[in-house]
Order: C-alpha cells, then sequence, then structure tokens
C-alpha cells in the first residue's frame, strides 16, 4: 500500500510540475527569421503565433508566391523551434520518459 501512495505522491507532483510548465511556456516566445530577416514570427511556447512582421522590400505584388514561400518557412521553423523547447523542458518533467498526450 505504501508503494502505491509514494506512486500516486509521485504522479501528482509530475502532475503540477506540468502545469507550471504549461504556463511558462505560455510566456515564452521564439523569434524566427527567414529570408535572411525579411520576414520574422514570434511564437509563443505553446505554439501561438503572436506577430508576422514582413519586410516591405519582399512585398511584391508580381511575386506573391516568394512572400508566400517565406511566410510558411518562417511559421514551419517556429512550429518546429517550440515543439523541440516543449519536448526538452517535458523530459526534464518526466525523467525521459515519452508520455503520449502531454503535449
Amino acid at each position: 500500500m505504501r508503494g502505491m501512495n509514494d506512486m500516486l505522491r509521485q504522479a501528482q507532483m509530475m502532475q503540477r510540475k506540468m502545469t507550471a510548465l504549461q504556463d511558462d511556456l505560455g510566456n515564452r516566445t521564439l523569434e524566427v527569421t527567414s529570408g535572411g530577416g525579411m520576414v520574422t514570427v514570434t511564437c509563443t511556447g505553446k505554439q501561438e503565433i503572436t506577430s508576422i512582421k514582413i519586410d516591405p522590400s519582399v512585398v511584391d505584388p508580381n511575386d506573391v508566391d516568394m512572400l508566400q514561400d517565406l511566410v510558411m518557412t518562417a511559421v514551419n521553423e517556429a512550429v518546429r523551434q517550440t515543439k523541440a523547447m516543449v519536448e526538452k523542458e517535458m523530459s526534464v518533467i518526466t525523467g525521459g520518459l515519452r508520455v503520449p498526450g502531454l503535449f
């Protein structure tokens, strides 16, 4: 019975740490650029895009495809980096144990 209580206590402690981490990640931001800084995307640790800045020199009505590619590249990189940040932080809490559905 004692082993079960210890395990329950550890699970509750891990849950508190994960809740705190989720709050912390919501306050963290990453800034990612593409096109040599022509497009800048700011993203939170919860993978919410908070800002997209586009250098006016890259806005060409005759080449919308390039602008779309630059935005897509920056957004995809921001998502990739925030996922990596979350996985790294979660592994600290879970001791490297991959728990499906946590993030």
